[in-house]
């Protein structure tokens, strides 16, 4: 679940329940699976697959079940599934945008499990492009904090080409231009070492506050999201605060 910050990205985990870990580690060999066939095989020569594998081993994933994820992607290999990045949009409770990203190996099953959970949850499904203009697509690349100080990594940020980076006392989360992904995670992981993580991601333009009842609502429906099988991100433009995120995440 992602709302205006990194910071806020990582406050609401799912337990680590086993069947959960099964799910999580799912949704990682998906990513993997796409990004070994977008590009190499290679995550020394594949950015999005090196993205992938390192969220996996944060994980914990299994060493053995992301090789089998690289292998399963290549051509002609047995039982491979053919996922599809596919990308739908809504509003959930208290008119909050929401961005899901999915892979999924039958759109249209897909779209009518999410369509059903968005109505059942005081939301409403929209077209491709509805509330995407709320978001800017951005790339984001974060340190942790001890990776250097606030004002050395933004000046790295400034030289390297990045538009922002927002520092605290855990960590640095650089943004920047999707075209230039590549070249400012090159150029920052050259000077910092390998980032904790790097993704493109959907940054919103303007915030929805949402507190009490709606707030509780929103989160209970973000995780319903977040369990669909397909789903692998879901992105929106709220804003709760860091008392209603501990006392409504997990419930």
């Amino acid at each position: 679940m992602s709302g205006h910050s990194h910071a806020k990205n990582v406050m609401h985990q799912k337990s680590k329940t086993e069947a959960k870990r099964s799910k999580i580690f799912s949704k990682l060999a998906r990513e993997i699976i796409v990004s070994a066939k977008q590009g190499l095989p290679d995550p020394a020569h594949n950015p999005r697959l090196r993205a992938a594998i390192q969220e996996a081993r944060k994980a914990n994933m299994p060493g053995d079940r992301i090789k089998r994820a690289i292998q399963s992607a290549q051509p002609g290999a047995e039982g491979a599934a053919n996922y599809e990045e596919v990308r739908y949009e809504g509003y959930g409770p208290g008119g909050v945008a929401l961005i899901v990203e999915a892979l999924s190996d039958n759109r249209n099953r897909t779209a009518a499990e999410l369509r059903t959970l968005f109505s059942k949850n005081g939301g409403s499904m929209g077209e491709s492009g509805s509330v995407a203009f709320m978001f800017s697509r951005v790339g984001e690349i974060v340190f942790l904090a001890k990776a250097a100080s606030a004002d050395t990594m933004l000046e790295a940020v400034i030289e390297a080409g990045g538009d922002n980076v927002e520092s605290d006392e855990m960590e640095h989360a650089v943004t920047c231009p999707v075209e230039d992904f590549g070249a400012v995670r090159a150029a920052l992981e050259e000077k910092f070492g390998e980032a904790e993580s790097a993704k493109l991601t959907w940054y919103p333009k303007t915030e929805t506050p949402l507190a009490g009842e709606t707030a509780q609502n929103l989160l209970k429906f973000v995780e319903l999201l977040e369990d669909n099988d397909d789903v692998q991100n879901v992105f929106g433009n709220f804003d709760i605060s860091d008392e209603d995120l501990e006392k409504f995440a997990g419930e």
